[in-house]
């Protein structure tokens, strides 16, 4: 079961894509962010009181997973969310994004004494050309300055995040970490919220049924699944999957929301599968 957990992570991250935009056409991004992670936190919450699980862990763990939760939960997923809503285009800001096996590869050695090897860096080369195969070359918009920093932002906070979690101290149980994760990002967009944005939701059929696949197969089944991969495995090798999300996502808008596949996406698939292969065997 454990050897599909990344195939499963890569089916279930990669169909958040296409609930995305549901969410920003209904909702200003921080808000739908803070009530995701809300919902997140307190699902977890009931999880751990089921379990028996000891929910209340010291101040050393409690700031690294609530840390973690802020970069991924609230710089990452804000930045996109963000980015997206003030036009940035979903192909670029995916491209941007997928540099993230090619930082982590490069900051794995001196940070976390990773060795990254020849072969993997060949894997990470292979799996970035197949994405700009797949994404395309012409982007054929202008870029708006503010979405093109909201990008970078999500970037460096989902490296920094993987390599954080990486290093974390604690041995919490996946179930205890996600919801103090969760709770680092419902406070970060709920700040944002406070500070900088008017809060919004049209609580429409199409967003209960966005956020709700974002909630329970995203959140709960493929973060979990990735925290996990990253406990158990080298941080160069678990990103190097994340090369095939733009792919995957192509794939699904073909098959559910009758997009376009052309010859040139199945073959930055195939190039991308190939350097996915070979960044990450043994």
């Amino acid at each position: 079961m454990i050897k599909i957990f990344p195939f499963i992570f890569i089916i279930l991250w990669s169909s958040a894509f296409i609930t995305t935009k549901p969410i920003i056409d209904y909702s200003d991004p921080f808000s739908a962010l803070a009530f995701r992670f809300l919902i997140v936190g307190f699902g977890f919450f009931l999880f751990c009181i089921y379990k028996k699980q000891k929910i209340f862990i010291n101040k050393k763990h409690f700031l690294e997973s609530f840390s973690s939760g802020v970069l991924f939960h609230g710089l990452y997923l804000g930045g996109v969310f963000f980015s997206i809503s003030k036009g940035m285009p979903t192909g670029i800001a995916a491209l941007i994004v997928t540099l993230q096996p090619i930082l982590t590869n490069a900051l794995s050695g001196p940070i976390l004494n990773e060795k990254v090897s020849i072969k993997q860096w060949l894997g990470v080369i292979l799996g970035f050309v197949g994405t700009l195969l797949v994404l395309g070359f012409d982007i054929g918009s202008d870029i708006p300055l503010i979405g093109l920093f909201a990008t970078i932002i999500a970037l460096l906070a989902i490296t920094t995040s993987t390599i954080w979690q990486k290093k974390l101290s604690n041995n919490l149980p996946l179930s205890v970490s996600n919801m103090y994760q969760a709770l680092g990002g419902f406070s970060f967009n709920l700040l944002v919220i406070i500070f900088f944005t008017e809060p919004y939701i049209d609580f429409s059929k199409t967003f209960i049924i966005a956020m709700s696949h974002q909630i329970f197969l995203v959140s709960f089944g493929a973060f979990t699944i990735l925290m996990y991969l990253i406990k158990n495995n080298s941080a160069s090798k678990t990103v190097s999957i994340f090369f095939l999300i733009p792919s995957t996502s192509a794939l699904m808008a073909w098959l559910f929301l009758n997009e376009n596949l052309s010859n040139l996406d199945l073959f930055g698939f195939f190039i991308t599968s190939i350097g996915v292969y070979i960044a990450t065997r043994d």
